[in-house]
């Protein structure tokens, strides 16, 4: 059987853009993750309904973030999009700084760099607050019926504080090899 290793996809450009590797559609109640040791996706759980994912959500390649997994991704589109597809040329607008039991597990905002239907975005703060408080709901929420209150979200950072978190987790990858 052959395998397909993400990880060997580059990450981007350092300060322009990042790739991505789609792990959960946007609606999706099913926590599907990339095994880096498998060399494939695995179904980790079905969630409720309820917890369904309020934006696809990814990693970017070639990173580990506190948790020991690849930097979580959120994926900002007008429409869900498949597992395993890679979004080249991402753009960095943000950063959830969120713990989830007692290890930062950050998830970068990003939206595709050419957007033709919701135009170019440059900061998390241009999807408007709605948007900030379900992310912020759900990520507080989503692991109540398994494990109350091992989550917390931390609060938004800009592009500047998410090139920072990459930069961390692009150089925790290396020195893990």
């Amino acid at each position: 059987m052959t395998t397909f290793d993400y990880n060997s996809i580059p990450y981007g450009q350092k300060s322009d853009f990042v790739n991505t590797v789609v792990e959960i559609p946007m609606g999706s109640s099913t926590k599907v993750e990339w095994d880096r040791r498998k060399g494939y996706f695995v179904l980790d759980r079905v969630e409720p309904g309820i917890f369904a994912k309020p934006c696809n959500y990814g990693f970017i390649p070639q990173t580990l973030d506190d948790d020991g997994d690849e930097l979580d991704t959120l994926i900002v589109t007008d429409e869900p999009l498949s597992t395993g597809l890679v979004l080249e040329g991402a753009t960095v607008i943000g950063v959830l700084n969120f713990e989830d039991d007692g290890e930062m597990d950050h998830k970068v905002i990003v939206v595709p760099g050419d957007d033709r239907h919701s135009g170019n975005r440059t900061h998390y703060e241009q999807l408007g607050e709605d948007w900030a408080k379900q992310i912020e709901h759900h990520f507080s929420h989503y692991k109540d019926l398994k494990k109350p209150g091992t989550t917390k979200v931390l609060g938004f950072g800009g592009p500047d504080e998410a090139w920072a978190v990459i930069d961390e987790c692009l150089a925790r990858a290396q020195n893990s090899q």
